[in-house]
């Protein structure tokens, strides 16, 4: 199973504030669609209570602390283990956030993939992506886009693997 972190950060390692996006990038939106409809996404229980329901066309797991939470449309998971043991016959998952579970992953050397959206610009934050490595990941592919009337910030979508030990 290839385990890939997915997340638009700011070049602060900015992800949110107030449990929420700080930018809006229909670009992004568009590509987190393409990328993930399919798939198992696993996220936090904030994340999914600022998204505020199941995405369609994927398999939503919520990790929780709460032995009694309940999301109709669904899975809850207690720990990030629980959630990739609740997937593993699935080819390729994706953690979606937020910022506890990225750090969990990442720390634990629980991720192969980082596909990122690096937002060119910083922001006022509260929560902040965990620094990448160039010693354990290496950039594979970017994409550099320029601010139009539609994506009102330059970014650029970045591939990350990890490096073979």
């Amino acid at each position: 199973m290839i385990v890939t972190i997915i997340a638009a950060i700011a070049k602060n390692n900015a992800l949110g504030k107030n449990n929420d996006l700080i930018w809006h990038l229909p670009a992004d939106l568009k590509r987190f669609k393409n990328i993930t409809t399919g798939h198992y996404i696993i996220m936090g229980r904030n994340t999914f209570e600022s998204i505020g329901r199941p995405l369609p066309n994927r398999t939503t797991i919520i990790i929780t602390r709460n032995q009694d939470y309940f999301k109709d449309g669904c899975l809850i998971a207690n720990s990030l283990e629980e959630a990739l043991r609740m997937a593993n016959d699935q080819e390729h998952v994706f953690l979606i956030g937020g910022a506890q579970i990225y750090k969990y992953a990442m720390e634990r050397n629980l991720v192969d993939t980082l596909d990122i959206t690096l937002v060119h610009d910083e922001f006022e934050a509260d929560v902040f992506f965990p620094e990448i490595d160039a010693d354990i990941w290496q950039q594979v592919e970017n994409e550099y886009y320029t601010a139009d009337e539609k994506n009102k910030l330059n970014y650029s979508f970045i591939r990350y693997k990890k490096i073979a030990n």
